[in-house]
């Protein structure tokens, strides 16, 4: 096994999925990596789009899969599908990675370190994803540490379209998902709706009972010109899951099969004006964000034994001015309210935020960003961040890149006000610098990408454990916390390369893949000092090769290698490392229909990305899809 992980992460920088070789017309559009609409070449980001047609061709059901194939990004799930799934980028913790659905603000106020849960994340109303690797806090504030994924759903356009899809499988799975759009130059709209469900693996390794998932979401989008330059926005986002959980029952109290179930309501909306008075593009929008989390456990009774209720609204202007050729400025000031609701407590906090950034483009080969940000935070007060970037672009086909960046994570709730909390915490704090190149080879058959960046965080929120003579202390910040606290103790660095590049070396025959080198460690003193990060592996890469035949029929194939890593900060339990390997095949029956097939974990590969978790064995799925242009 490590043979085969060496010699495949030595070749897989051969081929890859960049931002910059998707077949789409607006693949290289990026709004990450500044906050607006940009060209990909323009910016000294490292961002990598995926497309609704790269989400197809991989029959990607939960998007998680599909991220865990990209440049800098890792994945650890407790189980099936539907359990707690945590995307880090570029070594950074999940919680430091911020999550935008239709430019709303996702990620969780009522969980303990406020991050999303991609567990409950499908493919199904995704149509595009932008991943931001690296930080960037001066459009995007709190959270944008490790990166930031951008999740668009279906967007409505001119004329009439329409998708649907479903499928069956292993484990009893079946998906369905269907969408539909339609509009002319004044009015367009589109709606999709969602469905999965299955009766999953064992949570629990070490359980025989399968844990289910069920989830129903949908999507509607909704655009209107009053004027040309004047319109306005409507989105919306809704998802209700229900997952079945192990937990540690009595009488052993060991980790295993129980009757533990939780559900999940999620709602993410948007409404916006937007309008060009001269040079200046503007828009206002508020965007809400309400999640509600139960668990349960029948042994107790029909009552939740958990109860999460986390809500933010957001207030917003942003100004787009093109003041010429050369220069392009981006300002704005934010306002968000957020809240969270135990059962018992009920906690919130304010935080007002303003910010502005400079395009510039002195020559047509060079292109360099620079901006500010201040945010004003109830618990903590104002903090500043900035950044600069550069690309630069001296030959046709040729790129190169280097940017400097600052990223902030504000405490959360939980961590400030709960009876763990500490109201004296500071906001995590990151500085992030990356150089990086690209070349297309052989007239854009070719692109190769390799990027190197290091990253120190400072001021990260940890939990403690008070001794009893600093509990009675009122000079301590354990006073008063018998059973532990939150404190800005921790301090981690994180330092590596990704390696990309796409093929097409022949019509129909596409080749992807990347290889990413992350060394994440613990700066924090102590005895865990040096020791590597948990859930970070150091090497990680994944190919991927689609061929579509003369008769309508498309094969691919995709390896995906993860290597090992510790499960906790001593680093005294171990991950095995393990690769993966998935087989697709899709049947063009006519031009509107299509079958499709899969299979997953070929080789029935038995690894965990959380310890004492299971994981999917071999699986094989079936499906028609079906599309009106």
């Amino acid at each position: 096994m490590k043979k085969f992980q060496f010699l495949f992460c030595a070749s897989a920088v051969l081929v890859s999925t960049p931002a910059w070789a998707q077949d789409d017309s607006d693949s290289d559009i990026v709004v990450v990596a500044s906050g607006v609409a940009q060209s990909a070449a323009e910016s000294g980001r490292s961002v990598t789009l995926i497309a609704r047609e790269e989400i197809e061709t991989r029959q990607t059901v939960v998007l998680s899969d599909l991220l865990a194939t990209t440049a800098g990004v890792t994945v650890s799930r407790n189980g099936g599908p539907g359990a707690l799934t945590a995307v880090r980028i570029r070594g950074a913790e999940g919680d430091q990675t911020l999550v935008l659905i239709d430019g709303v603000r996702a990620n969780d106020p009522s969980s303990t370190g406020g991050g999303y849960d991609f567990g409950n994340l499908l493919a199904g109303s995704v149509e595009r994803v932008e991943v931001l690797r690296g930080p960037n806090a001066i459009v995007w504030g709190s959270q944008a540490i490790g990166g930031v994924v951008n999740v668009v759903t279906q967007r409505p356009a001119d004329g009439v379209s329409a998708r649907a899809n479903a499928e069956y499988g292993s484990a009893n799975q079946v998906s369905a998902n269907a969408a539909i759009g339609a509009g002319n130059q004044t009015v367009q709209g589109s709606v999709t709706a969602g469905y999965l469900r299955t009766d999953g693996v064992s949570q629990a390794a070490s359980g025989s009972e399968l844990d289910g998932y069920r989830q129903f979401n949908a999507s509607g989008r909704l655009n209107v010109e009053f004027a040309p330059g004047f319109g306005a926005d409507l989105r919306g986002y809704y998802a209700n899951s229900r997952l079945e959980l192990d937990g540690y029952a009595p009488p052993t109290y060991a980790f295993g099969d129980d009757a533990e179930y939780s559900t999940t309501q999620e709602l993410y909306g948007y409404a916006g004006l937007h309008g060009e008075i001269g040079p200046v593009k503007n828009r206002i929008g508020f965007s809400i964000a309400d999640i509600n989390r139960d668990n349960y456990d029948p042994a107790f009774g029909s009552a939740p034994s958990f109860f999460g209720r986390g809500r933010s609204e957001r207030y917003e202007y942003q100004g787009d001015a093109t003041l010429s050729q050369q220069v392009r400025l981006v300002f704005g000031a934010e306002h968000e309210d957020s809240r969270y609701f135990d059962g018992f407590d009920r906690f919130n906090a304010g935080v007002t935020s303003v910010y502005g950034e400079a395009i510039v483009t002195p020559v047509e080969q060079v292109t360099i960003s620079g901006g500010v940000r201040n945010d004003d935070h109830k618990a903590y007060g104002g903090h500043a961040s900035w950044g600069a970037n550069v690309a630069v672009r001296p030959l046709a086909g040729t790129t190169l890149q280097a940017s400097f960046g600052e990223g902030f994570k504000s405490p959360t709730l939980y961590q400030l006000y709960s009876a763990y909390g500490t109201r004296s915490l500071n906001p995590e704090t990151a500085k992030s610098y990356e150089i990086g190149a690209r070349q297309e080879l052989g007239d854009g058959k070719v692109t190769l990408g390799a990027t190197w960046f290091h990253r120190d965080t400072t001021n990260q929120i940890d939990f403690i454990s008070c001794a009893a003579a600093l509990v009675t202390n009122p000079a301590s910040i354990c006073f008063n916390r018998p059973f532990g606290t939150y404190d800005n103790i921790a301090r981690t660095r994180a330092s590596g390369v990704e390696l990309e590049v796409t093929a097409k070396p022949v019509d129909g025959l596409s080749l992807r893949g990347s290889y990413t080198h992350a060394d994440a460690k613990n700066r924090s003193a102590g005895a865990n000092l040096g020791k590597d990060l948990a859930r970070r592996p150091q090497d990680s890469g994944s190919f991927s090769a689609d061929y579509r035949l003369p008769f309508d029929l498309s094969i691919g194939a995709t390896v995906q290698v993860v290597g090992h890593s510790f499960d906790n900060a001593s680093n005294s339990v171990k991950l095995d490392g393990y690769a993966l390997v998935g087989l697709r095949a899709e049947y063009a029956v006519s031009e509107r229909f299509a079958l499709y097939g899969r299979v997953e974990n070929l080789f029935d590969e038995n690894y965990q990305t959380v310890a004492g978790y299971g994981t999917q064995g071999r699986a094989a799925y079936a499906g028609i899809r079906v599309k009106l242009d």
